[in-house]
Protein backbone atom coordinates (compact mmCIF):
# COMPACT_ATOMS: atom_id res chain seq x y z
CA UNK A 1 0.00 0.00 0.00
CA UNK A 2 2.89 2.33 1.28
CA UNK A 3 4.24 1.60 -3.02
CA UNK A 4 1.01 2.49 -4.17
CA UNK A 5 0.31 5.74 -2.26
CA UNK A 6 3.76 6.55 -4.04
CA UNK A 7 2.21 6.25 -7.34
CA UNK A 8 -0.36 8.11 -6.70
CA UNK A 9 1.58 10.91 -5.60
CA UNK A 10 3.96 10.88 -8.10
CA UNK A 11 1.36 10.70 -10.80
CA UNK A 12 -0.24 13.67 -9.51
CA UNK A 13 2.60 15.52 -9.67
CA UNK A 14 2.77 14.74 -13.47
CA UNK A 15 -0.84 15.92 -14.04
CA UNK A 16 -0.25 19.36 -12.64
CA UNK A 17 2.89 19.96 -14.79
CA UNK A 18 0.92 19.83 -17.73
CA UNK A 19 -1.18 22.81 -17.52
CA UNK A 20 -3.36 24.05 -20.83
CA UNK A 21 -1.84 25.81 -23.59
CA UNK A 22 -2.10 29.18 -25.00
CA UNK A 23 -3.33 29.67 -28.64
CA UNK A 24 -1.62 29.55 -31.98
CA UNK A 25 2.06 28.76 -32.29
CA UNK A 26 2.29 27.63 -28.17
CA UNK A 27 2.54 24.53 -26.69
CA UNK A 28 1.35 23.18 -23.47
CA UNK A 29 3.68 22.16 -20.80
CA UNK A 30 5.29 19.05 -21.64
CA UNK A 31 5.22 19.69 -25.75
CA UNK A 32 7.16 21.28 -27.71
CA UNK A 33 6.61 23.19 -30.86
CA UNK A 34 7.98 21.13 -33.97
CA UNK A 35 8.62 24.49 -36.81
CA UNK A 36 8.84 22.05 -39.25
CA UNK A 37 5.59 20.18 -38.83
CA UNK A 38 4.09 23.06 -37.16
CA UNK A 39 2.57 20.34 -34.73
CA UNK A 40 3.28 20.38 -31.30
CA UNK A 41 5.38 17.31 -29.94
CA UNK A 42 5.83 15.57 -26.69
CA UNK A 43 9.62 16.32 -24.36
CA UNK A 44 10.90 13.32 -23.04
CA UNK A 45 11.43 14.61 -19.54
CA UNK A 46 12.91 11.24 -18.45
CA UNK A 47 15.70 12.40 -20.52
CA UNK A 48 15.81 16.12 -20.54
CA UNK A 49 15.92 16.89 -16.50
CA UNK A 50 18.33 15.32 -14.57
CA UNK A 51 17.56 13.05 -11.73
CA UNK A 52 13.67 13.51 -12.40
CA UNK A 53 12.71 10.57 -9.63
CA UNK A 54 15.08 10.06 -6.65
CA UNK A 55 15.84 6.67 -4.44
CA UNK A 56 14.58 3.38 -6.11
CA UNK A 57 12.38 5.13 -8.31
CA UNK A 58 12.46 4.95 -12.01
CA UNK A 59 11.06 7.64 -14.46
CA UNK A 60 8.22 6.55 -16.97
CA UNK A 61 7.77 9.61 -19.95
CA UNK A 62 4.05 10.09 -20.68
CA UNK A 63 2.34 12.31 -23.43
CA UNK A 64 2.84 15.75 -21.95
CA UNK A 65 4.48 14.44 -18.68
CA UNK A 66 6.61 11.97 -16.54
CA UNK A 67 5.76 9.12 -13.98
CA UNK A 68 8.19 8.08 -11.25
CA UNK A 69 7.41 4.39 -10.17
CA UNK A 70 9.12 1.95 -7.75
CA UNK A 71 11.99 0.35 -10.22
CA UNK A 72 11.31 -3.29 -8.58
CA UNK A 73 7.25 -2.83 -9.33
CA UNK A 74 6.51 -5.30 -12.19
CA UNK A 75 3.40 -3.65 -13.52
CA UNK A 76 5.35 -0.20 -14.77
CA UNK A 77 8.09 -1.81 -16.49
CA UNK A 78 6.11 -1.06 -20.08
CA UNK A 79 5.00 2.63 -21.09
CA UNK A 80 1.53 3.53 -20.96
CA UNK A 81 -0.47 3.97 -23.87
CA UNK A 82 -1.46 7.22 -25.74
CA UNK A 83 -3.62 9.17 -25.20
CA UNK A 84 -4.77 7.40 -21.62
CA UNK A 85 -3.10 7.94 -18.70
CA UNK A 86 -3.79 4.41 -16.09
CA UNK A 87 -3.49 5.40 -12.57
CA UNK A 88 -4.31 1.64 -11.79
CA UNK A 89 -2.12 -1.77 -12.86
CA UNK A 90 -3.45 -3.18 -15.49
CA UNK A 91 -6.01 -6.40 -14.69
CA UNK A 92 -4.28 -10.01 -14.33
CA UNK A 93 -4.28 -12.38 -16.94
CA UNK A 94 -7.06 -14.80 -16.98
CA UNK A 95 -6.10 -17.91 -14.64
CA UNK A 96 -3.48 -15.76 -12.57
CA UNK A 97 -4.04 -14.79 -8.86
CA UNK A 98 -3.78 -11.14 -8.38
CA UNK A 99 -1.48 -10.29 -5.27
CA UNK A 100 -2.89 -6.47 -5.37
CA UNK A 101 -5.74 -4.98 -3.71
CA UNK A 102 -8.14 -3.75 -6.49
CA UNK A 103 -8.22 0.02 -6.89
CA UNK A 104 -10.68 2.04 -9.08
CA UNK A 105 -10.00 5.24 -10.30
CA UNK A 106 -11.07 7.68 -13.59
CA UNK A 107 -9.52 7.53 -16.82
CA UNK A 108 -7.52 11.20 -17.51
CA UNK A 109 -6.92 12.05 -21.42
CA UNK A 110 -4.15 14.21 -22.11
CA UNK A 111 -4.77 17.69 -23.04
CA UNK A 112 -6.45 18.57 -26.10
CA UNK A 113 -8.99 15.07 -25.61
CA UNK A 114 -11.89 14.46 -23.41
CA UNK A 115 -13.51 11.34 -22.88
CA UNK A 116 -16.39 10.99 -25.26
CA UNK A 117 -19.78 8.54 -24.97
CA UNK A 118 -17.81 5.42 -25.45
CA UNK A 119 -15.77 6.17 -22.67
CA UNK A 120 -12.82 7.00 -25.28
CA UNK A 121 -10.41 9.77 -25.31
CA UNK A 122 -11.94 12.15 -28.57
CA UNK A 123 -10.30 15.39 -30.00
CA UNK A 124 -11.95 18.76 -28.73
CA UNK A 125 -12.65 20.98 -31.32
CA UNK A 126 -11.74 23.95 -29.91
CA UNK A 127 -13.13 25.79 -32.96
CA UNK A 128 -16.41 24.73 -32.88
CA UNK A 129 -16.95 25.24 -29.00
CA UNK A 130 -15.66 28.56 -29.16
CA UNK A 131 -13.02 27.99 -26.61
CA UNK A 132 -9.56 29.04 -28.71
CA UNK A 133 -8.14 32.03 -28.12
CA UNK A 134 -8.06 33.56 -31.69
CA UNK A 135 -8.69 37.07 -32.42
CA UNK A 136 -11.50 38.37 -34.15
CA UNK A 137 -9.46 38.88 -37.10
CA UNK A 138 -8.31 35.31 -37.20
CA UNK A 139 -9.71 32.64 -38.03
CA UNK A 140 -9.58 29.34 -36.13
CA UNK A 141 -8.48 25.56 -37.74
CA UNK A 142 -8.92 22.59 -35.63
CA UNK A 143 -5.66 20.51 -35.32
CA UNK A 144 -5.83 16.87 -33.23
CA UNK A 145 -5.30 17.97 -29.66
CA UNK A 146 -5.34 21.45 -30.50
CA UNK A 147 -5.71 24.21 -32.83
CA UNK A 148 -4.26 26.84 -34.67
CA UNK A 149 -5.04 30.36 -35.46
CA UNK A 150 -4.71 31.84 -39.26
CA UNK A 151 -5.81 33.97 -41.57
CA UNK A 152 -8.04 33.77 -44.64
CA UNK A 153 -6.86 33.85 -48.05
CA UNK A 154 -5.74 37.68 -48.89
CA UNK A 155 -4.23 38.58 -45.58
CA UNK A 156 -1.29 37.23 -43.68
CA UNK A 157 -0.04 37.44 -40.19
CA UNK A 158 1.48 40.19 -38.68
CA UNK A 159 1.88 40.81 -34.67
CA UNK A 160 -1.04 38.48 -33.78
CA UNK A 161 -3.33 40.55 -36.60
CA UNK A 162 -4.33 39.49 -39.94
CA UNK A 163 -3.70 42.49 -42.53
CA UNK A 164 -4.52 42.82 -46.14
CA UNK A 165 -2.19 41.60 -48.63
CA UNK A 166 -1.63 44.35 -51.09
CA UNK A 167 -1.35 41.99 -54.31
CA UNK A 168 -0.83 45.12 -56.71
CA UNK A 169 2.36 45.87 -54.65
CA UNK A 170 3.76 42.43 -56.09
CA UNK A 171 3.07 43.17 -59.99
CA UNK A 172 0.03 40.18 -59.98
CA UNK A 173 -1.86 41.82 -63.09
CA UNK A 174 0.03 42.26 -66.45
CA UNK A 175 -1.61 45.79 -66.89
CA UNK A 176 -3.81 47.25 -64.04
CA UNK A 177 -4.68 46.23 -60.47
CA UNK A 178 -7.50 47.47 -58.02
CA UNK A 179 -6.91 46.11 -54.59
CA UNK A 180 -9.64 45.28 -52.07
CA UNK A 181 -9.22 43.87 -49.24
CA UNK A 182 -8.34 40.12 -48.86
CA UNK A 183 -8.33 40.20 -52.67
CA UNK A 184 -7.73 41.94 -55.70
CA UNK A 185 -9.04 42.27 -59.44
CA UNK A 186 -7.43 42.73 -62.82
CA UNK A 187 -8.74 44.80 -65.61
CA UNK A 188 -6.83 45.73 -69.02
CA UNK A 189 -5.71 48.72 -71.08
CA UNK A 190 -7.79 50.22 -74.19
CA UNK A 191 -7.30 47.14 -77.05
CA UNK A 192 -7.00 44.44 -74.55
CA UNK A 193 -9.10 41.83 -73.26
CA UNK A 194 -8.64 40.15 -69.51
CA UNK A 195 -7.79 36.17 -70.26
CA UNK A 196 -9.25 33.53 -68.22
CA UNK A 197 -6.28 33.05 -65.80
CA UNK A 198 -7.67 36.70 -64.91
CA UNK A 199 -4.17 38.56 -64.55
CA UNK A 200 -2.98 38.38 -67.95
CA UNK A 201 -4.10 40.23 -71.29
CA UNK A 202 -4.42 39.87 -74.68
CA UNK A 203 -4.53 42.20 -77.60
CA UNK A 204 -7.74 42.91 -79.03
CA UNK A 205 -7.63 42.23 -83.09
CA UNK A 206 -9.96 45.36 -83.81
CA UNK A 207 -9.98 44.68 -87.61
CA UNK A 208 -12.00 41.64 -87.34
CA UNK A 209 -15.97 41.41 -87.52
CA UNK A 210 -16.65 45.39 -88.28
CA UNK A 211 -14.02 47.10 -89.68
CA UNK A 212 -13.66 50.59 -87.73
CA UNK A 213 -12.36 52.26 -90.92
CA UNK A 214 -13.58 53.77 -94.01
CA UNK A 215 -10.99 51.41 -96.24
CA UNK A 216 -8.48 49.85 -94.66
CA UNK A 217 -7.51 48.42 -91.24
CA UNK A 218 -3.94 47.84 -89.53
CA UNK A 219 -4.40 46.08 -86.03
CA UNK A 220 -1.55 47.35 -84.15
CA UNK A 221 -0.15 46.09 -80.13
CA UNK A 222 -3.19 47.31 -78.31
CA UNK A 223 -4.88 49.50 -80.95
CA UNK A 224 -5.27 49.91 -84.36
CA UNK A 225 -4.24 51.62 -87.38
CA UNK A 226 -6.81 52.86 -90.42
CA UNK A 227 -5.39 53.21 -93.95
CA UNK A 228 -6.38 54.58 -96.90
CA UNK A 229 -6.09 53.68 -100.89
CA UNK A 230 -3.98 55.31 -103.09
CA UNK A 231 -5.91 58.42 -104.13
CA UNK A 232 -7.43 58.70 -101.00
CA UNK A 233 -5.61 60.55 -97.69
CA UNK A 234 -6.83 60.33 -94.14
CA UNK A 235 -9.12 62.53 -92.11
CA UNK A 236 -8.31 64.06 -88.47
CA UNK A 237 -10.31 61.81 -86.92
CA UNK A 238 -7.77 58.83 -87.90
CA UNK A 239 -10.62 56.74 -89.51
CA UNK A 240 -12.52 58.41 -92.77
CA UNK A 241 -10.80 59.17 -95.61
CA UNK A 242 -11.03 61.73 -98.10
CA UNK A 243 -10.69 61.91 -101.87
CA UNK A 244 -7.06 63.53 -102.43
CA UNK A 245 -7.31 66.26 -105.35
CA UNK A 246 -3.84 65.68 -106.84
CA UNK A 247 -4.45 67.89 -109.47
CA UNK A 248 -3.73 70.58 -106.35
CA UNK A 249 -0.64 69.69 -106.06
CA UNK A 250 1.40 70.41 -108.71
CA UNK A 251 0.79 72.08 -112.30
CA UNK A 252 2.80 69.68 -113.67
CA UNK A 253 1.23 66.24 -113.33
CA UNK A 254 -0.28 67.15 -116.94
CA UNK A 255 0.64 68.90 -119.81
CA UNK A 256 -2.26 70.82 -120.61
CA UNK A 257 -5.43 69.87 -118.27
CA UNK A 258 -5.57 67.47 -114.67
CA UNK A 259 -9.10 66.20 -113.93
CA UNK A 260 -9.33 65.09 -110.06
CA UNK A 261 -11.69 61.90 -109.76
CA UNK A 262 -12.18 60.22 -106.61
CA UNK A 263 -9.01 58.23 -105.96
CA UNK A 264 -7.20 59.24 -108.85
CA UNK A 265 -6.74 62.09 -111.62
CA UNK A 266 -6.42 61.95 -115.81
CA UNK A 267 -4.70 63.98 -118.40
CA UNK A 268 -6.73 65.39 -120.78
CA UNK A 269 -5.45 67.34 -124.16
CA UNK A 270 -7.13 70.35 -126.11
CA UNK A 271 -8.17 69.69 -129.33
CA UNK A 272 -6.02 69.06 -132.40
CA UNK A 273 -3.86 66.80 -129.94
CA UNK A 274 -3.63 63.42 -128.45
CA UNK A 275 -2.63 61.98 -125.29
CA UNK A 276 0.52 60.29 -125.58
CA UNK A 277 1.41 56.68 -123.73
CA UNK A 278 2.63 58.47 -120.19
CA UNK A 279 -0.81 59.44 -119.87
CA UNK A 280 0.37 63.38 -119.24
CA UNK A 281 1.70 64.28 -122.99
CA UNK A 282 0.12 65.75 -125.59
CA UNK A 283 1.15 65.77 -129.02
CA UNK A 284 -0.45 67.86 -132.15
CA UNK A 285 -2.36 65.76 -134.96
CA UNK A 286 -1.16 66.69 -138.43
CA UNK A 287 -4.20 67.19 -139.95
CA UNK A 288 -2.50 68.24 -143.53
CA UNK A 289 -0.98 64.78 -143.49
CA UNK A 290 -4.24 62.62 -142.34
CA UNK A 291 -6.41 65.21 -144.38
CA UNK A 292 -8.59 65.92 -141.71
CA UNK A 293 -8.98 69.91 -143.22
CA UNK A 294 -11.62 71.26 -144.84
CA UNK A 295 -9.02 73.47 -147.17
CA UNK A 296 -10.05 74.10 -150.51
CA UNK A 297 -8.14 72.64 -153.44
CA UNK A 298 -6.88 75.81 -154.14
CA UNK A 299 -5.72 76.28 -150.84
CA UNK A 300 -2.72 74.78 -149.27
CA UNK A 301 -3.27 73.18 -145.58
CA UNK A 302 -0.23 74.67 -143.25
CA UNK A 303 0.03 72.57 -140.04
CA UNK A 304 0.66 74.16 -136.63
CA UNK A 305 0.22 73.09 -133.16
CA UNK A 306 -3.00 72.14 -132.21
CA UNK A 307 -4.51 72.95 -135.72
CA UNK A 308 -4.38 74.16 -138.99
CA UNK A 309 -3.97 76.77 -141.45
CA UNK A 310 -5.52 77.02 -144.45
CA UNK A 311 -3.00 79.11 -146.66
CA UNK A 312 -4.66 80.75 -150.45
CA UNK A 313 -1.97 80.91 -153.14
CA UNK A 314 0.32 84.45 -153.54
CA UNK A 315 -1.21 87.30 -155.71
CA UNK A 316 1.15 89.24 -156.98
CA UNK A 317 0.12 93.23 -156.50
CA UNK A 318 1.19 95.74 -159.35
CA UNK A 319 3.58 96.81 -160.31
CA UNK A 320 4.66 92.90 -159.09
CA UNK A 321 4.31 90.15 -161.09
CA UNK A 322 4.54 86.43 -160.20
CA UNK A 323 7.85 84.47 -160.61
CA UNK A 324 6.71 81.55 -158.98
CA UNK A 325 4.34 80.19 -156.34
CA UNK A 326 5.44 82.32 -153.48
CA UNK A 327 7.78 84.96 -154.83
CA UNK A 328 6.89 87.98 -156.68
CA UNK A 329 9.02 90.47 -159.07
CA UNK A 330 9.17 94.00 -159.71
CA UNK A 331 10.74 94.83 -162.91
CA UNK A 332 13.55 97.29 -163.22
CA UNK A 333 12.19 98.65 -166.46
CA UNK A 334 9.32 99.93 -164.61
CA UNK A 335 9.18 103.18 -163.20
CA UNK A 336 6.99 101.95 -160.84
CA UNK A 337 9.66 99.75 -158.74
CA UNK A 338 12.05 102.28 -158.57
CA UNK A 339 11.45 102.88 -154.91
CA UNK A 340 10.46 99.12 -153.97
CA UNK A 341 12.06 96.06 -153.07
CA UNK A 342 13.05 94.14 -155.93
CA UNK A 343 11.80 90.86 -154.59
CA UNK A 344 9.26 89.85 -152.30
CA UNK A 345 9.66 85.92 -150.91
CA UNK A 346 6.88 84.89 -149.11
CA UNK A 347 7.35 82.73 -146.48
CA UNK A 348 5.37 80.88 -143.46
CA UNK A 349 6.21 79.27 -140.29
CA UNK A 350 4.54 78.64 -137.01
CA UNK A 351 5.84 78.59 -133.50
CA UNK A 352 4.86 77.55 -129.99
CA UNK A 353 3.01 80.44 -127.49
CA UNK A 354 5.64 81.59 -124.91
CA UNK A 355 8.79 80.41 -126.50
CA UNK A 356 11.63 80.72 -124.62
CA UNK A 357 13.66 84.04 -125.34
CA UNK A 358 16.37 85.19 -126.78
CA UNK A 359 15.35 82.36 -129.45
CA UNK A 360 16.51 82.42 -133.12
CA UNK A 361 13.68 81.80 -135.40
CA UNK A 362 14.17 82.51 -138.88
CA UNK A 363 17.88 83.22 -141.21
CA UNK A 364 18.04 85.41 -143.96
CA UNK A 365 21.45 85.34 -146.07
CA UNK A 366 21.86 86.24 -150.01
CA UNK A 367 22.05 84.23 -152.85
CA UNK A 368 24.53 85.65 -154.72
CA UNK A 369 27.24 87.78 -153.93
CA UNK A 370 28.83 90.66 -155.73
CA UNK A 371 32.41 92.51 -155.84
CA UNK A 372 32.65 95.45 -154.11
CA UNK A 373 29.09 95.16 -152.64
CA UNK A 374 28.11 94.88 -148.55
CA UNK A 375 24.43 93.94 -147.28
CA UNK A 376 22.10 95.52 -144.51
CA UNK A 377 19.27 93.60 -142.63
CA UNK A 378 16.39 95.11 -140.75
CA UNK A 379 12.86 94.68 -140.05
CA UNK A 380 11.34 96.99 -142.49
CA UNK A 381 7.44 96.51 -141.01
CA UNK A 382 5.54 94.44 -138.77
CA UNK A 383 7.96 95.15 -135.50
CA UNK A 384 5.57 97.84 -133.45
CA UNK A 385 5.84 95.65 -130.19
CA UNK A 386 9.44 95.38 -130.66
CA UNK A 387 9.31 91.76 -129.70
CA UNK A 388 12.04 90.96 -132.42
CA UNK A 389 15.34 92.01 -134.11
CA UNK A 390 18.18 91.15 -136.61
CA UNK A 391 21.52 90.56 -136.14
CA UNK A 392 23.85 90.23 -138.61
CA UNK A 393 25.86 86.84 -138.32
CA UNK A 394 28.06 87.12 -141.38
CA UNK A 395 28.88 89.52 -144.87
CA UNK A 396 25.70 88.22 -146.65
CA UNK A 397 23.57 86.84 -143.69
CA UNK A 398 21.24 87.79 -140.32
CA UNK A 399 19.19 86.32 -137.88
CA UNK A 400 15.82 86.69 -136.68
CA UNK A 401 15.85 87.19 -132.84
CA UNK A 402 12.69 87.13 -130.73
CA UNK A 403 13.32 88.94 -127.39
CA UNK A 404 10.07 88.88 -126.00
CA UNK A 405 7.94 85.86 -125.49
CA UNK A 406 4.83 86.06 -127.36
CA UNK A 407 1.70 84.66 -126.70
CA UNK A 408 -0.94 83.06 -128.75
CA UNK A 409 -2.87 82.97 -130.60
CA UNK A 410 -1.73 85.10 -132.74
CA UNK A 411 -0.41 85.87 -136.24
CA UNK A 412 2.54 88.28 -136.89
CA UNK A 413 3.57 89.37 -140.49
CA UNK A 414 7.08 90.51 -140.70
CA UNK A 415 8.88 92.19 -143.81
CA UNK A 416 12.40 91.57 -143.51
CA UNK A 417 14.40 93.53 -145.65
CA UNK A 418 18.10 92.87 -146.88
CA UNK A 419 19.36 96.06 -148.92
CA UNK A 420 22.46 95.43 -151.32
CA UNK A 421 24.83 98.59 -151.60
CA UNK A 422 27.68 98.56 -154.35
CA UNK A 423 29.83 101.43 -154.17
CA UNK A 424 31.42 100.44 -157.27
CA UNK A 425 28.80 100.87 -159.40
CA UNK A 426 27.00 103.24 -157.12
CA UNK A 427 24.10 100.73 -157.03
CA UNK A 428 21.85 100.44 -153.80
CA UNK A 429 18.67 97.73 -153.95
CA UNK A 430 16.76 95.58 -151.40
CA UNK A 431 14.67 92.53 -151.38
CA UNK A 432 11.98 91.42 -148.88
CA UNK A 433 10.98 88.03 -147.07
CA UNK A 434 7.54 88.50 -145.87
CA UNK A 435 7.39 86.34 -143.21
CA UNK A 436 3.57 85.30 -141.92
CA UNK A 437 4.41 83.73 -138.33
CA UNK A 438 1.48 81.79 -136.78
CA UNK A 439 1.51 81.48 -132.81
CA UNK A 440 -0.42 79.20 -131.89
CA UNK A 441 -2.47 79.12 -128.48
CA UNK A 442 -1.08 76.44 -126.37
CA UNK A 443 3.16 76.01 -125.50
CA UNK A 444 3.25 72.09 -126.40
Amino acid sequence: MQGLKRILTAFTLAVCLTSPGKAQQQCSNGFDLDRASGQCLDVDECRTIPEACRGDMVCVNQNGGYLCVPRTNPVYRSPYLNPYSNIYPPPPAPGAVSNYPTVTRPLVCRFGYQLDENNQCADIDECASDSHQCNPTQICINTEGGYTCSCTEGYWLLEGQCLDIDECRYGYCQQLCANVPGSYSCTCNPGFTLNDDGRSCQDVNECTGENPCTQNCVNTYGSFLCRCEPGYELEADGVNCSDMDECSFSEFLCQHECMNEPGSYYCVCPSGYILLDDSRSCQDINECETRNFTCTPQQTCFNIQGEYKCLDPVRCEDPYIQINENRCMCPAENPGCRDQPFTILYRVMEMVSGRSVPSDIFQMQATTRYPGAYYIFQIKSGNEGREFYMRQTGPISATLVMTRPVKGPRTIQLDLEMITVNTVINFRGSSVIRLRIYVSQYSF
